[in-house]
């Protein structure tokens, strides 16, 4: 081997190790962003009146963790004298759907004023959160409602069939195993899941019901999985009011009483040096994570387009 092929060799070995060295610290930012990313966060006030807290629900639900740590935290703070959420949530998972229901009602009946401001979309599950607020404000073109549940199975198995990869269940309990991605599901698992769907869709209509003020029947024609603009939804009783996210701002301070403009208190994801580098990548393992490891049996959710 000649001089100069051991340092071509040599000078390619070195930029080899830079490459991995280089993509193994983008995987471990992009995995430590997923992991801890939301506890990143760093709270600004803007302005300098008495304080309104912002709070946002973007994107599917696939945990309530943040928003119900945000709402604990602003109630139990004195200063903030009111709080808006602003939606645009296609909804998510059942239980952090009504965990975050339950957290905003509570924040509500404590007595501190909680204003919902619906952005593009805030149904199903979206809505289902913003109906424990005091006051629902939506635009002309939001897109709410979607009271409904959907659930849906993947069944693979006949392709890793035709990869030579199969797999043997062993089960006591004929419908332990129901939703076993590895066969079709038979008529009785079937009904088995439209049970438990129809149950969870009762609590959904239960609440709109206590909440919106409807009669029974009146919640439940209105729950069939439509979707309505906002003004269609002020018309139903399901919101209360058309605005856009300024308006929802006023009419919080005008509930909590405050004079003049309000100071505006949110919470935001604190940059690192990382994050030219990671871009949207951040985002994309999260939604891949939640599309393929957190994705619940029984959702909340609104599957179709957005306006």
């Amino acid at each position: 081997m000649t001089k100069s092929t051991k340092w071509f060799l040599g000078i390619l070995g070195i930029l080899a190790l830079l490459v991995l060295g280089f993509v193994g610290l983008i995987y471990w930012g992009v995995s430590s962003a997923v992991s801890t990313g939301e506890g990143r966060t760093e709270t600004i006030t803007t302005g300098s009146g008495e304080k309104i807290a912002v709070v946002e629900l973007k994107g599917v639900i696939g945990s309530s963790d943040d928003m119900v740590r945000q709402l604990k935290k602003y109630r139990g703070n004195r200063s903030i004298r009111a709080i808006v959420l602003r939606i645009d949530s296609p909804g998510g998972g059942v239980v952090p759907s009504q965990e975050m229901y339950e957290e905003l009602r509570a924040t509500r009946d404590a007595g501190k004023p909680v204003v919902v401001s619906m952005g593009s979309l805030a149904a199903s599950g979206g809505y289902y959160v913003a109906c424990g607020a005091s006051r629902l404000v939506a635009n002309r073109g939001t897109l709410t409602g979607s009271i409904g549940v959907i659930s849906e199975f993947l069944t693979y198995g006949d392709a890793l069939r035709k990869l030579g990869i199969d797999m043997r269940t062993i089960k006591s309990g004929r419908l332990k195993d129901s939703g076993n991605p590895m066969r079709k599901m038979t008529e009785e698992e079937a009904r088995y899941f439209q049970q438990l769907m129809d149950d969870v869709h009762r609590q959904f209509i239960g609440v709109v019901e206590e909440e919106r003020h409807l009669d029974h029947q009146q919640a439940v024609a209105l729950s069939d999985g439509r979707v309505f603009t906002g003004e269609e939804a002020v018309h139903l009783g399901l919101v209360d009011t058309l605005g856009t996210y300024e308006d929802a701002i006023k009419i919080a301070a005008d509930m909590a009483g405050i004079s003049g403009e309000p100071s505006i208190v949110k919470e935001r994801r604190r940059t690192s040096w990382l994050d030219p580098f990671l871009g949207e990548a951040d985002q994309t393992v999260k939604q891949l994570k939640q599309e393929l490891l957190d994705r619940p049996v029984l959702s909340y959710r609104y599957i179709g387009p957005s306006n």
